[in-house]
């Protein structure tokens, strides 16, 4: 199948959601219960996770110490609220991250962890769970660039297939701070033919708020990030061959090269690796809160 097909194929499959608002409302009206990868092209999507006030400072801190898998990108303007944002980018302010905001709400999806444990997966809304001390952090998402790679003739696979993108837990050790301790990097992976990897790579290198360019690439990359099973990430969907094979029984083939980035599920792995006591949120992976900003408003 040509990159031409495969763009249509990709946009085809797209809902029409093309900005950041109407993505939003989608998900408050729960009439878009699905991935959001593909929607708003252009815009930047945003990984959620919300905590109780006592840990705020640590997990900036976490983000400082892990800027490639934690890139942090805004905040709750104060604890309680969900409707206003600090920002942490450059120049943008908060109002012009996402104005109109619910963050109770505008995920498609949601999880609930209770002393770091999930209690509530994929649930459409965490109104009754929200509180007067909690805390939302935005931290960047590599669904950003997905629009990027299928402008340049690279839709990534799951969008063509209309799929959840592929998530895996990896042994690399994620630096430590304060609460947060014992966590390892997540990755999310797409994969590309090898002659397209150079492109891939030159694609994201710019969108350092969104993950930036993949960190491992190639066949032996699975091992060396310790994942077990290529076909059986831990969270989103198995990755399939265009054929709709398991990408695992096409182990070494050049047209089919798992390429790795650094994702955004990271801090929902450190919630629950550090024993954190209370109700802590997040977005269910890959159902990401589609934001206001364009991704043009932040690479470098």
């Amino acid at each position: 199948m040509s990159s031409t097909t495969l763009t249509t194929c990709s946009m085809s499959l797209q809902p029409q959601l093309q900005t950041g608002p109407q993505a939003r409302l989608a998900a408050r009206s729960e009439s878009h219960a699905k991935p959001t990868s593909g929607l708003a092209p252009g815009h930047l999507q945003a990984n959620l996770i919300v905590l109780p006030s006592r840990y705020a400072q640590d997990f900036r801190d976490l983000c400082a110490r892990n800027p490639v898998p934690c890139p942090l990108l805004a905040e709750s303007s104060e604890p309680g609220d969900f409707s206003s944002l600090k920002s942490h980018l450059p120049g943008i302010p908060g109002s012009a991250i996402a104005a109109d905001l619910d963050l109770r709400t505008d995920c498609p999806g949601y999880h609930v962890y209770r002393d770091s444990k999930l209690v509530l997966d994929t649930v459409p809304d965490i109104k009754d769970q929200w509180t007067s001390d909690h805390i939302g952090f935005l931290v960047g998402c590599s669904f950003s660039f997905e629009s990027a790679l299928s402008k340049a003739g690279l839709p990534p696979r799951h969008a063509v297939l209309d799929r959840n993108v592929s998530i895996y837990r990896t042994s690399i050790p994620l630096n430590p701070a304060g609460v947060f301790t014992g966590a390892t990097h997540i990755v999310s992976m797409r994969p590309y033919p090898k002659a397209a990897i150079e492109k891939v790579r030159a694609i994201t290198r710019p969108y350092l708020q969104t993950h930036g360019e993949c960190i491992a690439w190639g066949w032996d990359a699975v091992e060396k990030l310790g994942i077990n099973d290529i076909d059986v990430p831990e969270w989103g969907d198995a990755p399939l061959t265009m054929e709709g094979e398991p990408l695992g029984r096409n182990w070494g083939d050049e047209d089919n090269v798992p390429v790795f980035w650094a994702c955004g599920v990271t801090p929902q792995e450190a919630v629950m690796k550090s024993g954190l006591k209370g109700t802590v949120m997040a977005h269910a992976p890959g159902y990401m809160l589609v934001l206001d900003c364009l991704e043009t408003d932040v690479i470098c």
